[in-house]
Parts: C-alpha cells; sequence; structure tokens
C-alpha cells in the first residue's frame, strides 16, 4: 500500500516571511510574493521539509471560490508517488491559506463528485441508489484484499437496494509490479460479462499470495478454463496483446484527479475515506448517508440532481448485478 507523503492541512501567512526577508535583503528588496513560482517553492520545501529529491511543481493561478483569492496547485512528487497541495493565494501574493473551501449551498463534496466517472466501471448493488460508493483498489494491495472481502460479505447483505458500489482500478505499480497487468485482465475478463468479473476480483484477491510477476498470466488462464461464463482463448488474446491498457491508464488517470494516493480509497457519495474501515464503521457512515439523502437529495446513484456523475439516466430494473448505462 502506498502511503501519501505526510502533509498536513494549515493556514500560513507570507506577510511576515517577506518583511523577515527584507531586513535581512535591505529595505530596497522587493517583498517576496507566493504568485512567483519560485519563491512559492522555496517557502514550500521549507514548510514541509522537501529536500532535493522531492521534485515540485506550481501550477499556473486560476480563479478561486475564495474572494480575493487565486488557486494555486503544487505537486510533490518523489518517483510515481506524488501528492496535489491546493493553495489559495491572495491577490498582492501576500497570504496564503490551505485548505478546502465550501460552498454552503453545495454537498461540501461536490468537487469530488463532479469528478467521479462510473461509466464502463463495474459496479454491484442497485441503479438508482441513494448511496453511491466508488472504489479505487489495486489487486496486488493486502489492505485492498481485506476492503475487498468486508464488501463481498456485508455490502448487499446489509444493503440490498439502497447502495450501489462501482469498483475502478488503481494500481501502484511503483511498488506492486503485477498490479497494472492484473488490471487489465480484469478489463479483458469484463469484457465476457460482468458476473466473470466479480468472479475474477474474488478469485485473485483470495489467491493474492500465490501470485508473481512471472506466474500472474499463467494463474490468470488456469483458472479461466475452470470458468463456464468464460472463452479461454479471447481472454489469452486480450491479454497478450494489452487490449485494455489504455482503459486502465484513464482509470488511473481519473485518480490522479481526484488526487488518490493510496488504496483502497473510498468515495462513498463523494466523502473521501482513505483507509480500510471495520464494518461497523462503514455501516455507520452508509446509514448516515443513507438517512441524510431522504431529504437532501444532492448525492446518490443517479439522483437526478445536478451532479455529474456520469451515471444512468434512465430507469433500470431493480438488480443486484449491473453495469451502469453508457450515455
Amino acid at each position: 500500500m502506498l502511503r501519501k507523503l505526510s502533509l498536513s492541512f494549515a493556514a500560513v501567512c507570507l506577510g511576515a516571511y517577506g518583511q523577515t526577508q527584507t531586513a535581512t535583503k535591505g529595505a530596497s528588496s522587493p517583498t517576496p510574493s507566493a504568485l512567483d513560482k519560485a519563491t512559492l517553492e522555496a517557502y514550500v520545501r521549507h514548510m514541509y521539509v522537501m529536500d532535493s529529491r522531492i521534485g515540485v511543481q506550481i501550477s499556473d493561478p486560476k480563479p478561486d471560490e475564495l474572494p480575493g483569492f487565486s488557486e494555486v496547485t503544487v505537486r510533490a512528487s518523489m518517483g510515481l508517488q506524488s501528492q496535489d497541495i491546493v493553495f489559495h493565494i491572495s491577490k498582492d501574493g501576500k497570504k496564503i491559506v490551505q485548505g478546502a473551501v465550501f460552498d454552503i449551498g453545495h454537498n461540501p463534496f461536490q468537487a469530488d463528485l463532479d469528478k467521479l466517472k462510473t461509466e464502463g466501471a463495474p459496479g454491484m448493488g442497485t441503479s438508482g441508489a441513494p448511496v453511491a460508493i466508488v472504489e479505487f483498489s489495486d489487486f496486488e494491495c493486502p489492505y485492498c484484499k481485506e476492503e475487498a472481502k468486508l464488501l463481498h460479505d456485508n455490502l448487499l447483505t446489509a444493503y440490498p437496494t439502497q447502495v450501489k458500489l462501482y469498483f475502478k482500478e488503481f494500481p501502484l505499480d511503483a511498488v506492486h509490479p503485477w498490479a497494472k497487468r492484473a488490471a487489465m485482465a480484469a478489463r479483458c475478463v469484463q469484457r465476457q460479462g460482468l458476473d466473470a468479473f466479480w468472479a475474477y476480483h474474488d478469485w485473485i484477491f483470495a489467491h493474492q499470495d500465490q501470485i508473481t510477476p512471472d506466474n500472474l498470466r499463467d494463474q490468470v488462464m488456469d483458472w479461466a478454463k475452470g470458468q463456464s461464463q468464460i472463452d479461454a482463448m479471447k481472454l489469452g488474446e486480450c491479454m497478450e496483446n494489452k487490449l485494455t491498457e489504455a482503459e486502465v491508464d484513464k482509470t488511473v488517470a481519473q485518480g490522479h484527479d481526484l488526487a488518490v494516493n493510496s488504496t483502497p480509497t473510498l468515495f462513498v457519495n463523494g466523502r473521501r475515506i482513505e483507509k480500510a474501515l471495520d464494518w461497523p464503521t462503514l455501516k455507520s457512515i452508509l446509514d448516515f448517508e443513507i438517512e441524510y439523502q431522504k431529504t437532501a437529495h444532492n448525492a446518490g446513484d443517479d439522483c437526478g440532481c445536478e451532479l455529474k456523475l456520469n451515471l444512468p439516466g434512465q430507469p433500470a430494473p431493480k438488480s443486484t448485478l449491473g453495469l451502469p448505462a453508457q450515455k
């Protein structure tokens, strides 16, 4: 499991820093501005003790929801690991605020809801349910294995009609050498049916400890031969020719856009959960959200509100399994 770079939320003021620099360099030196990328990089590196091993990229300022401020994203990276830090910078460049900005008239998780895309993702549960869970997972991640079992054992039993789960592959190939190929194989299996996908999902997590980069393909093909709903020859061709790599890359890009940095990461009606929870804790969140949506109607699977979840727009039969309809 890939852990995020350790960065905390804070509100910081650049004014005092500027005064100190002016006193040091002399009265004629200009006051530093956080809108200058070099100045902001030096300031952020000092704040978070980022040495030369950590790369820093700073975006151009863009309009901010916070009046009088611009939004700037700082990306800190080390190898394939990265984390985005959003700063709100005053128009004069003197003050920086780090933290989320909320609009009381909208769902507090609106920004992530607008980015969540479930079209084409394998789903489990009832279309139109008041709660939609989007799970970013890695087949080689041991914590994901635990969460997969927890969801399999409890979710549909406790919530046969109130929850819809969507699975998104997010292989952390910097630390898990066979995770991406397993995700590509999952997409190949999905092409042969949703039931086949969930059978693969359960099987590969159950046999996670027996799989290596060298034997992954053989293990998958041996499993497929015992599955009546799978054409093993088509599956082998799909895996051999990497026909689903672009699909997995697209899902990974969506995860990065949502600042997913670790697995498993769940979004429960947009609420980000970045670690595996025990069932009582997760259930309490689901119960709260189901009750809240009885009056809020501002999230869920195909809620009919202004969310951009890219979910089914037409009524669907009540079922326990089914892919989201294509728009």
